[in-house]
């Protein structure tokens, strides 16, 4: 009687194996295609809202690697990446501006794609200092702009414009204490990004390049600005 009992739970499993384990690892596989498309075709870009209001770039005026005066009118008709960095950061600058030429690499060649670099150290990024810093980085868009000027008017663009963080910290390796964030900017100035997974947008892009992320924020960039650039 035993050996028969054996032999029933038996068939059991088995038949719970032939007819259901397919089923769930169809829906598993189902789950995953989901998941998958929502990080490689992402929705529509957001506006990001202040008070309710979508936020605009504010208004700026500083200087590029060539001494010419460049302002935020500059970038209109646009799709653009900002940054705040400085040239001789010892730390995450050189992570963000590789990543950053990446954008370059795909876009560069564009009229409608820029990048603005400002430093946060403009004591001692000077026009014909960030002039080497680009050669050496190898840019060759005319819309990558490397910017310095005053430096609370940098700061109050940074922590108020973006809230971007950016400040003084002689406590830390290369003096400076800033955010490795890309913020990116639609063709008419506003502030754009993706959803995250709960439906809120995302706000920045980190420039950094982190291993435990399955995506990276270059990588969504990537897909991001070729969004606005297609007005999708």
């Amino acid at each position: 009687m035993r050996r028969y009992s054996y032999i029933a739970v038996a068939f059991i499993v088995l038949v719970f194996g032939i007819i259901f384990v397919p089923r769930i690892i169809d829906r598993f596989q189902q789950s995953n295609l989901v998941d998958n498309n929502r990080l490689s075709a992402p929705a529509a870009l957001s506006f990001i809202k202040l008070n309710g209001e979508a936020k605009r770039v504010p208004d700026f005026v500083f200087t590029n690697q060539d001494g010419r005066l460049i302002s935020n009118e500059d970038y209109l008709g646009k799709v653009y990446v900002i940054e705040f960095f400085f040239t001789t950061c010892p730390t995450i600058c050189p992570i963000m501006n590789a990543n950053m030429k990446r954008l370059e690499e795909a876009f560069g060649n564009r009229d409608d794609f820029g990048i603005a670099s400002f430093t946060i150290d403009p004591e001692k990024d000077t026009p014909e200092q960030l002039k080497r810093y680009a050669e050496n980085l190898g840019v060759f868009s005319q819309n990558w702009h490397f910017l310095t000027g005053d430096a609370d008017t940098i700061y109050s663009l940074a922590n108020s414009g973006f809230n971007i963080f950016a400040g003084i910290n002689p406590n830390i390796a290369g003096g400076f204490e800033h955010q490795g964030y890309f913020a990116l900017v639609d063709q008419n100035g506003y502030l754009r990004s993706r959803k995250d997974s709960f439906g809120n947008p995302i706000v920045y892009y980190l420039g950094l390049t982190e291993s435990e992320l399955d995506i990276q924020g270059t990588d969504m960039l990537l897909k991001d600005i070729q969004k606005l650039l297609h007005n999708e």
